[in-house]
């Protein structure tokens, strides 16, 4: 278990260290390890060691780490027997010590030379490995470091006490993160006579001092000889700052620091061509927001440690709002830990396929937790999909539990007869909502007394699984490459394909988003999750994201308009994850202002092209801004999104973010193509599927040499920022021209009267394909075929001018609101028939 840090108050959250913890044993000490923070962005090799001092902990460095670690690969270990490491009854010698930093580079495999900066006695201790092993230190950084520790009179003699008397009262402390017996073997074996005034004048690589005009921790002597007797030193004095200078005056020590490792004097750890490497064929990072780094470090952790370190770091922070139910980050984490042991009673082990067929709900989170804490894999179906779709899901993957509502039992029972699934756990809506919410839900808030009958006799209920279960996690060791979902396609082009998505590929995505939105405060958030948790970008945006930053997840079931602007009103979201439709109905809702939008700082709009219109009123409505992404499941699935507060693209899905690149290549070559060029849009990164579930051999994959092939048809600019013009499968033909439905679609938008509108080629008996427009007039407007069909005409080239317009009075949507092209498609030639 997590040990709670003592002597130091994180006011500001900058990262969750834990995520990027590893342990390295202790030599000649079996089971005990050093706790070590490891960032380490992608490609990049340069290395910054930051080592704390005595009664300290690796995240007094917090300030320096959060900085650091978009451009530098930053660690810092906690000493034997501080902080997360584990304490030996040893000596704690300086030798010890030594040995201990140089096992933590060679566990984690540090380049050959390194940075290494130490505060107060960790000074010592990188003074003293840069004397055993001079080879490895490219710079030295001592901070608050002195030539001798003389401890006050008080102090010396407390380390002089008895362990076992002072015992009783050492869990009293309130400064010192470390066991009583390391502080007492440290001061009597390493501090205590230690003096480096002779080891100073030896020291040959170039080293930085950094001071605080105000520290009088230990006489003023001891600091102010040190940078006198190294030769070259360069002496930074920060100013009106105590002991702990790197806490006080973070900035000025971030930039001492940035300036020292960064000049070329005698240094060839980080060259020029290294840094001018990360942005070759990048153009898009210069566009970044201010502060938005290039790349991230991804924590080598599986996805549910988000979960714990939440309820470890905010355990009183609401976690989950529900129609007036609230839960708290520790209370989820315990009922996902006694779900994932009731899994683990009924025959749930690693590797395991449990379906879950729930509309957004807590149970959702506590199933999709515990399942992934046992290492098994979550297979996710749309509750509103049709039975046919939802078996076929269990019987492709093979699960052994389904998890769903009481309401489903008849298909519950349909995919027990159809498909190889050994449990039934049902659970249900009615005993977690207010009874003034019940129009939000129709038959999943009450079943009836039949599918309750029959939930009973075919399967058990989850709080029957959960009984007095124990609270604490199930403790079953999952590696981040391990399969964590199995998410399938939406099918709008095509039969919908499991998605492979491992542990890394979603804490990967969840990351990138969070870094994207630089503005979020870690514990403060409010999410109103009203995009489906069992689609790709809802699991992400809306469920595994918030809880990364302990946000309050404020969880909608089914989007009806009135409820969702009560919801509004009375949580005032943050954070509002959404896609077009979701913000087209906001947009124009009667007295909308009145339900006090402002709230609302931050929205990426995904799986569907947001019209500039729909844009631009909610952010009059709101003031925050709002922005279009994109992605797809099969990268877990965010890789593009505009700038939030840096150079907006209209009509573009922006650039990619941290950690991933993109190119366009050649529909029918794959040649890489110049900015400019119409070609297939590919990406790279750490959030691409490991493959479709039981992939056809025979067909050619769509991942090739780490690049993941979308289908859609894009164009890059000079800037980086990438738009897209249509799916592959949606390009049409007429004859010697190709169209793209997105460029005669933002022709329709611009006239007043269209509230949706989309367009498909249908077939003619030429062989060829004609443009045909089906257009959602506004509500109460008067609106003709000839007034568009005059539009078009004048904004498009002949060849592009659609042959047809059909009005509806909606077009057919996926449950994330994408518009079934293929249905549209079909509706054509069935009527054609």
């Amino acid at each position: 278990m997590k040990k709670r840090i003592r002597g130091l108050k994180r006011s500001v959250f900058l990262l969750d260290f834990d995520l990027y913890r590893v342990r390295v044993p202790i030599r000649n000490y079996d089971g005990q390890h050093l706790s070590v923070i490891d960032l380490h962005p992608q490609d990049v090799d340069s290395t910054i060691v930051f080592q704390h001092g005595f009664a300290g902990v690796a995240e007094s460095w917090e300030h320096q780490l959060a900085h650091f670690a978009s451009e530098y690969r930053v660690i810092a270990p906690d000493l034997r027997g501080h902080g997360q490491s584990d304490a030996p009854h040893s000596q704690y010698s300086m030798s010890e010590l030594v040995e201990d930093m140089r096992d933590v580079l060679d566990a984690l495999g540090a380049p050959e030379k390194i940075v290494l900066a130490g505060h107060s006695f960790g000074g010592a201790v990188c003074i003293e490995f840069a004397q055993a092993y001079p080879e490895r230190i490219d710079k030295l950084i001592l901070v608050a470091s002195a030539g001798e520790y003389p401890l006050p009179r008080f102090a010396s003699l407390l380390f002089r006490i008895p362990v076992h008397i002072a015992l009783p009262f050492w869990r009293y402390r309130r400064k010192w993160d470390a066991e009583y017996h390391a502080l007492k073997n440290m001061f009597l074996h390493s501090m205590h006579g230690w003096q480096a005034w002779s080891q100073l004048r030896d020291i040959k690589m170039d080293t930085l001092v950094i001071t605080g005009e105000r520290d009088n921790y230990f006489p003023r002597y001891v600091y102010d000889d040190v940078a006198k007797l190294i030769p070259g030193a360069i002496v930074e004095d920060v100013g009106s700052a105590k002991h702990k200078v790197q806490l006080e005056r973070h900035d000025a020590v971030n930039r001492a620091i940035e300036r020292f490792v960064k000049t070329s004097k005698r240094s060839s750890w980080r060259s020029i061509s290294a840094v001018d490497a990360l942005s070759e064929g990048r153009p898009w990072l210069g566009h970044y927001d201010t502060d938005t780094a290039h790349t991230i470090p991804i924590p080598h952790q599986p996805l549910f440690r988000f979960l714990e370190s939440a309820a470890d770091w905010a355990p009183r922070r609401v976690a989950t709002v529900f129609y007036g139910k609230t839960l708290t980050y520790r209370q989820l984490e315990a009922r996902t830990n006694q779900f994932a042991r009731g899994l683990r009673d009924i025959g749930i082990s690693a590797g395991d396929r449990v379906q879950i067929v729930l509309p957004n709900t807590p149970q959702f989170i506590i199933a999709y937790y515990a399942v992934l804490k046992l290492g098994a894999v979550v297979v996710l179906s749309n509750p509103d999909a049709n039975a046919e779709l939802i078996v076929s899901h269990s019987r492709e993957t093979a699960a052994k539990v389904l998890v769903t509502l009481s309401a489903f039992s008849r298909l519950a029972k349909l995919i027990q007869t159809s498909a190889d699934v050994q449990a039934l756990i049902f659970t249900g809506i009615g005993k977690h909502v207010t009874t003034s919410s019940d129009s939000a839900f129709g038959r999943h808030k009450h079943p009836t007394d039949e599918d309750e009958k029959l939930a009973r006799q075919i399967g058990r209920f989850m709080t029957e699984i959960m009984a007095d279960q124990d609270v604490e996690p199930p403790g079953v060791d999952v590696a981040p490459g391990d399969l964590a979902v199995i998410s399938y396609t939406s099918g709008t082009t095509g039969r919908p394909r499991g998605v492979c998505l491992s542990h890394r590929n979603l804490v990967a995505n969840a990351l990138q988003t969070r870094h994207w939105m630089k503005e979020i405060v870690y514990g403060q958030e409010v999410v109103l999750a009203a995009v489906p948790f069992e689609h790709s970008y809802g699991m992400t945006a809306a469920m595994n994201l918030p809880i990364l930053i302990a946000a309050k997840i404020v969880i909608i079931s089914v989007f009806e308009l009135k409820q969702v602007l009560e919801q509004i009103r009375r949580y005032k979201p943050t954070l509002f994850p959404g896609v077009p439709s979701m913000f087209t109905l906001i947009n124009q809702a009667k007295n909308v202002r009145s339900y006090g939008l402002s709230s609302i700082k931050a929205c990426i709009s995904g799986a569907a092209p947001l019209p500039v219109e729909v844009q631009e009123a909610f952010e009059k409505l709101t003031r925050g801004r709002l922005v279009e992404g994109y992605g797809l499941t099969e990268a877990a699935p965010v890789t593009h999104s505009n700038p939030l507060f840096g150079l907006r693209k209209v009509g573009s899905i922006g650039v990619p973010l941290p950690n991933t690149d993109a190119k366009i290549v050649d529909l029918l070559t794959g040649q890489d193509l110049p900015a400019g060029q119409v070609g297939e849009l590919i990406v790279r990164g750490p959030q691409v599927m490991q493959g479709y579930w039981r992939e056809d051999g025979n067909e050619e994959s769509v991942v090739r040499d780490g690049w993941l092939h979308t289908g859609d048809v894009a164009v890059m600019d000079a800037d980086g920022y990438f738009k897209i013009i249509s799916r592959k499968r949606d390009t049409i033909f007429t004859g010697d021209y190709s169209v793209y439905p997105r460029d005669v679609e933002e022709v329709l938008y611009e006239h007043n009267k269209v509230l949706e509108a989309a367009v498909v080629g249908v077939g003619h008996e030429d062989g060829s394909q004609r443009i045909k427009a089906f257009v959602v007039p506004r509500p109460e407007s008067r609106l003709s075929k000839e007034e568009l069909l005059a539009l078009c005409r004048r904004r498009l080239e002949a060849y592009a001018v659609p042959w047809e317009i059909e009005f509806r009075q909606a077009l057919p949507r996926s449950f994330i609101g994408k518009v079934l092209r293929r249905a549209l498609f079909e509706d054509d030639a069935t009527k054609g028939e």
